[in-house]
């Protein structure tokens, strides 16, 4: 077996604690206690269909530092590129669930999260230019040295395709949408495919019309938009095809772990080569799994059940 990897992520990593009832956090009093951030629920979801993954980012020298190690090698993600750094402290995460579309998060990363220490110096670039499949996110670019590392990882691929870079807009991590929009830009240079949400697409290029924005970002030299309409479904758009794809039904649990099942299961099809309408129909149905499920690591899906999802609905 080659020892290139499937697939890369790098960024955001945390344990999300999510609340056991919905409602407002001022009342709810027991949690579970899961492995979150996004890239690192993308490695994760990858892993769960087959795919060799691995993540880079990095952690604080305690307990929870520690319990980011054991998940991940419990998910078969490869935690070579995860380091624990002295003086910082691992993130957490609480959310409120509200379904089915309301779902607020709080993070607490402050005074900064270590996975925003990664610096470039430090990078395996031969492993990451070596990886099937490259994800990036642009709340890695947010503040030094993390945005040059994430800079440095995405120019080193020389756009090699795949090149995902991930929207990934977190108002929080940012002094205005307007930053984020000229560090989005910079990184969308270096991708092959942009995935994001109508909110974060327009932050990066400046239109909430989804073939407005598909076509900005395809004009940015990308091979490949993919915009997340929520309840609306997906649009997918290549310079030859246009494809929407509507929602797999779900009762709601928790929202917040969808994007990142679709991420990783997207990624599978890629790898795998299947048509581009039957990527995003499948990573459509991984997301739905996950939304009807209260975690995010924990609940990505197997293939199977995928499979059986996707055969339901269309005897449905």
């Amino acid at each position: 077996m080659s020892d290139s990897f499937d697939v890369i992520t790098m960024g955001r990593v945390g344990v999300d604690f999510y609340p056991t009832t919905p409602g407002s956090l001022v009342g709810v009093k027991y949690f579970e206690k899961f492995l979150g951030g996004s890239p690192t629920n993308v490695a994760v979801a990858a892993a769960r269909l087959g795919e060799r993954s691995a993540v880079i980012t990095r952690t604080g020298p305690d307990p929870f530092g520690e319990y980011v190690n054991a998940a991940l090698k419990s998910y078969g993600v490869d935690d070579r590129f995860v380091r624990a750094l002295v003086g910082f402290q691992t993130p957490v995460t609480f959310c409120e669930t509200f379904p089915p579309d309301h779902f607020p998060i709080y993070f607490y990363r402050t005074a900064k999260a270590p996975d925003l220490e990664i610096n470039a110096s430090e990078l395996d670039l031969e492993a990451i230019g070596d990886a099937r499949l490259f994800w990036a996110t642009v709340s890695g670019l947010c503040v030094e040295p993390s945005r040059t590392a994430t800079m440095t990882a995405l120019a080193s691929r020389q756009r090699k395709a795949p090149t995902v870079l991930d929207l990934d807009f977190r108002p929080t991590f940012w002094s205005s949408p307007s930053a984020a929009r000229v560090a989005a830009r910079d990184a969308l240079a270096h991708a092959t495919v942009a995935v994001g949400n109508l909110a974060e697409v327009e932050v990066a290029v400046e239109s909430a019309d989804p073939d407005v924005a598909a076509e900005r970002l395809l004009e940015l030299g990308l091979d490949t938009a993919v915009i997340k309409l929520g309840p609306e479904g997906v649009l997918v758009q290549t310079r030859s095809e246009r494809h929407e794809v509507t929602p797999v039904p779900v009762e709601v649990v928790n929202g917040l772990g969808a994007g990142d099942a679709f991420g990783g299961a997207f990624c599978h099809g890629l790898l795998a080569g299947w048509d581009l309408i039957d990527i995003v129909r499948y990573a459509n149905a991984a997301g739905a799994i996950v939304a009807g499920r209260l975690a995010c690591s924990d609940a990505m899906p197997t293939n199977e059940e995928i499979e059986v999802l996707l055969e339901g609905a269309s005897r449905a």
